[in-house]
């Protein structure tokens, strides 16, 4: 299930940030160090910080590098809005494609087999079971989950975008984005019902450890260790070479020549997406190196 447990982290923090209220974290009390890269370009620069978008309360990860290149940095750069129009449209989105047809109910969907799993994580969760059986598998799955992590305090509003963010807006530097909600929609609900039915039955082992599912990512981007996230992708994700290769390998394909373009201008961007999207030689620094850029850092 270890390529299970990747996918759904992968998928849980497409949308985390948008719909869902954790409980408030506590005083930052670990300090850990990510990485940090530094990019030249023609005109401008850029510092490209893998950001882990739901972390546990005790978590401090401004380093003093880090604060620097935040205080240097004009333009702030992240995956996707999260202004009131997004949190609107996402809202949207689900009430549109969240949930089955009348009358049709998500656990007779499963397999004879997987229905146990199902009934447990749904107990554990806590959830109601009349809801969820009403929602379509991708949608149930990011509730199980949200609910679980909630348990475990794991937070979306201490996770570094919404720090970022929040720091962006109260100096008043701009924010831009490299995708739109829609196109993160397009990979968490896909149009396959076969796929995405199989994507929920696989994740369904590890809905009731949220620690399994993002405690081996955040722990190997505390310790900027990128041979560790790129291995973490890489191994947990075999059994899932098209998703990878649409989560991972083509969006960063598509954000660089756009990064490209933003070192053509007389700016210092502070650029900030998911950390596994920085590491192994797929990743968005490896790319920019191979295209002649001078990356400094891991």
């Amino acid at each position: 299930m270890r390529a299970a447990r990747t996918l759904a982290a992968t998928l849980t923090t497409l949308l985390l940030a948008f719909w869902l209220a954790l409980p408030a974290a506590a005083d930052a009390t670990t300090r850990v160090q990510p990485s940090l890269w530094h990019v030249t370009g023609p005109e401008g620069e850029a510092w490209l910080f893998g950001s882990v978008h739901v972390l546990p309360p005790d978590i401090d990860w401004r380093t003093p590098q880090i604060d620097a290149a935040i205080a240097a940095a004009d333009v702030f750069v992240f995956e996707v809005p999260r202004d009131a129009a997004t949190s609107a449209h996402v809202q949207q989105l689900i009430a549109e494609r969240g949930y089955l047809p009348e009358g049709v109910q998500l656990r007779d969907l499963l397999h004879p087999a997987m229905q146990a799993k199902f009934d447990a994580a749904l107990a554990a969760s806590g959830l109601p079971p009349a809801q969820v059986n009403q929602e379509r598998p991708w949608l149930a799955g990011l509730q199980i989950l949200f609910a679980q992590m909630g348990k475990q305090q794991f937070d979306s509003q201490t996770g570094a975008d919404a720090v970022l963010m929040g720091v962006a807006q109260a100096d008043g530097k701009p924010m831009r984005y490299l995708e739109t909600i829609d196109d993160q929609f397009a990979l968490l609900a896909p149009d396959d019902p076969a796929l995405e039915l199989d994507q929920f039955e696989s994740s369904l082992s590890d809905l009731d450890d949220p620690g399994a599912v993002v405690g081996p990512m955040v722990d190997a981007w505390g310790r900027g260790d990128q041979a560790a996230l790129a291995g973490l992708v890489k191994a947990d994700m075999e059994d899932f070479p098209a998703a990878r290769k649409a989560l991972f390998d083509d969006r960063n394909a598509r954000w660089v020549p756009r990064i490209e373009a933003m070192l053509k201008e007389k700016h210092s961007f502070f650029i900030a997406v998911g950390a596994g999207h920085l590491a192994g030689p797929q990743g968005v620094p490896a790319l920019l190196r191979k295209a002649g850029y001078q990356v400094d850092g891991p």
